[in-house]
């Protein structure tokens, strides 16, 4: 598969990276084409503006700043998925500062297929990610694909319904990344199925 990343900072090249063991062939994509080139050469793709990059995937990472997530995405041709794995934290309370950057990105493409997945982690998880971590992802189309390339990574696709549901994954995000930096953990909040439910549903 053809994948483009719309940037080249930490969790692009963390993704590019396993993307490109996996058999893909990856274009970083970069304002600036020089850092994009170091990222590339890092992971064994190839470099290109971001235009180039989004045209150049079939499937297109969104990998930038949440306050410069839709004028990106701008680039993207119509009839591409889209992956948006930011978060818009208020990193001094993390809170979400602003609504769910996927909606607001899937109103500004009209055409292409957003899939919000890959924001509940930092970029050292996606480097070296755990086998069998669970994925959450949130679209309306192209949720197979992006499957596909959680399966990729040795992880489980975790199907959290349509895009309307980005916003409660981008909340799941501010809340356990604050737990995390007060020093909380959050693997021990869930019950198994077995507690919650007294047997495990079946499927």
């Amino acid at each position: 598969m053809r994948i483009g990343t719309l940037g080249n900072g930490l969790m692009a090249e963390a993704l590019a990276g396993q993307w490109v063991k996996a058999g893909h062939e990856v274009m970083v994509g970069g304002r600036d084409r020089g850092r994009a080139e170091e990222v590339a050469k890092r992971v064994g793709g190839m470099a290109g503006s971001l235009p180039e990059a989004a045209s150049y995937g079939e499937v297109v990472l969104l990998a930038v700043p949440a306050e410069v997530a839709v004028e990106v995405a701008r680039v993207v041709p119509a009839g591409r998925t889209l992956i948006d794995c930011s978060n818009a934290l208020d990193y001094r309370d993390f809170t979400l500062a602003r609504p769910a950057v996927a909606e607001a990105v899937s109103q500004a493409v009209p055409g292409v297929q957003v899939v919000k997945a890959f924001n509940l982690a930092a970029d050292a998880v996606w480097r070296n990610p755990p086998a069998g971590l669970g994925v959450p992802i949130c679209g309306d189309d192209g949720l197979e694909v992006v499957a596909e390339l959680v399966r990729d990574l040795g992880c489980e696709p975790v199907m959290a319904g349509g895009l309307v549901r980005a916003k409660l994954l981008e909340a799941t995000a501010a809340l356990a990344i604050g737990i995390w930096v007060a020093g909380g953990d959050v693997r021990g909040m869930f019950p198994p199925l077995e507690a919650a439910f007294g047997t495990v549903p079946p499927g």
